[in-house]
């Protein structure tokens, strides 16, 4: 299983991800940021920056409970809730 080991957030709701395996790369997350507890990251870009990596799930997260899973920022699977639009 691939995880987030480091997250550098960048401008226009990016952020630079370092995986487990030692891959790197830039995400987009403004697709992503979906939902009402995205509601607060994307209506901020202060509060987005605030993203940190969490020690127990080791995936990107903010401290109002919101994080995305690994594989979708690896681009190993669709989230959830595109998957039921297809």
């Amino acid at each position: 299983m691939i995880l987030i080991k480091d997250v550098k957030p960048l401008d226009d709701f990016k952020v630079f991800l370092h995986f487990t395996n030692g891959d790197q790369k830039t995400v987009d997350l403004l697709p992503l940021l979906r939902g009402p507890i995205f509601e607060p990251i994307r209506h901020n870009p202060a509060y987005f920056r605030t993203v940190h990596v969490d020690d127990e799930s080791n995936t990107i997260c903010w401290d109002n409970g919101a994080d995305i899973d690994p594989d979708v920022l690896y681009g190993a699977y669709l989230p959830a809730w595109q998957e039921k639009e297809i």
